[in-house]
């Protein structure tokens, strides 16, 4: 099988063969994060990067490491990025131990602002919803008022009504995790071989082949990790993949005087002290281009939600693709027909780092995914995979 790529290399058997333990398609975040675990589990990977010219969603990443925004609806989904948080700091440091790599990682909590009685009201319900719905395995949270919200952050603005707070939050560097993900996994034996974009692929039960980059790997297990890209490689190893790009902008200032003591949903203060700005969610294909109004409305709500913002320069702003499921829940799947295949698919590579390197890669080792992760298959859309 191959996929449509007019003018790739022909993918003839006399090509040597490049064996591994594992392959896995994708070095962004999430490809990256499973790599490392997979190495760190004894396997012998090779991490196949497209390079800069994919749509990577790893550069536009806004950083945060969030728990209490997700799995309304779907409580495996939360516990799963409580699950990743937990996992974050013992990623953290031995990153750190590793690569010598500062990734910033602070996990202090987080809050959800509120403009206005019908937000916070409405975030009010949202939280109990939540919190019902994980039952015995509990989520803390706490809706702060006004004043008392003024005291944990100074500079708060009139506008602001309130805010949901749980412990579970945080944020980090993506840049420097990215970094440090591809030094580990290389330093740990690793290959990693950049410009390397999957042109064809043959599939077998514990037995796959690949084309990129001009050379020919071979594995007895295979991970799709690509990204927007997955939606085209999964048909050919009995997976699916209906993911589709949902636009997001982030707006950067100049630097400042440390004053945000913790991430907000729409704003963190990076290490450097520059504030960054975001949360626009445009359905416009695959379309990177920046919009004014859209860019006005990110900085009018953190003008209202910090007056203080306003005063500072913007410095640089761009956007970036996520990668979304029909549901906006993350997509993880073992092909039945050709078991040792595997595909991982999310929006939130910062934030599910930790799972993908410490919880899902030993899943993948051992050649199986643990039955909590059955709510996250492809199955759930009733989208027949490939024969």
């Amino acid at each position: 099988m191959a996929v449509d790529q007019p003018g790739a290399p022909p993918f003839h058997a006399a090509m040597r063969d490049e064996s591994f333990d594992a392959i896995v398609v994708g070095g962004g975040l999430v490809g990256a994060a499973i790599a490392w675990g997979l190495q760190r589990q004894g396997l012998a990977a090779v991490l196949l990067d497209e390079g800069d010219v994919a749509f990577r969603a790893s550069r536009g990443n806004f950083g945060l490491v969030w728990v209490q925004s997700k799995g309304l609806g779907a409580p495996w989904y939360q516990r799963w990025t409580r699950a990743s948080a937990g996992a974050w700091p013992g990623l953290a440091a031995e990153l750190a131990e590793r690569t010598g790599a500062e990734i910033g990682l602070a996990q202090p909590g987080g809050v959800h602002l509120c403009l206005g009685e019908a937000e916070f009201e409405e975030r009010a319900s949202r939280m109990a919803r939540m919190q019902a719905e994980a039952g015995n395995a509990g989520f803390d949270y706490r809706m702060i008022g006004a004043a008392e919200l003024r005291e944990m952050l100074p500079g708060l603005g009139p506008a602001v009504t309130g805010a949901s707070w749980t412990p579970y939050d945080g944020h980090a560097n993506p840049l420097r995790l990215l970094h440090a993900l591809h030094r580990a996994f290389v330093a740990a034996g690793g290959a990693y071989v950049p410009e390397a974009k999957v042109t064809e692929g043959e599939a077998a039960p514990h037995d796959f082949a690949v084309l990129a980059g001009g050379r020919r790997f071979v594995a007895p297990r295979i991970v799709l990790a690509a990204g927007l890209g997955n939606a085209a490689l999964a048909p050919l190893f009995g997976l699916s993949a209906p993911v589709r790009p949902q636009r997001g902008q982030v707006l950067v200032t100049e630097r400042a005087a440390e004053l945000l003591p913790m991430p907000v949903t729409t704003i963190r203060q990076t290490q450097e002290g520059s504030l960054m700005m975001g949360d626009s969610m445009e359905e416009v294909g695959f379309d990177l281009r920046q919009k004014p109004e859209v860019m006005r409305e990110i900085a009018r709500r953190a003008v209202l939600s910090f007056p203080w913002i306003g005063r500072l320069n913007l410095v640089r702003a761009w956007s970036a693709l996520r990668v979304m499921a029909p549901d906006g829940l993350p997509i993880y799947d073992q092909s039945a027909r050709y078991p040792g295949a595997f595909t991982a698919n999310c929006h939130s590579g910062v934030t599910l780092a930790g799972a993908h390197a410490h919880l899902l890669a030993p899943m993948i080792a051992a050649g199986a995914l643990d039955p909590a992760l059955d709510p996250f298959t492809a199955g759930r859309f009733d989208v027949r995979a490939a024969s």
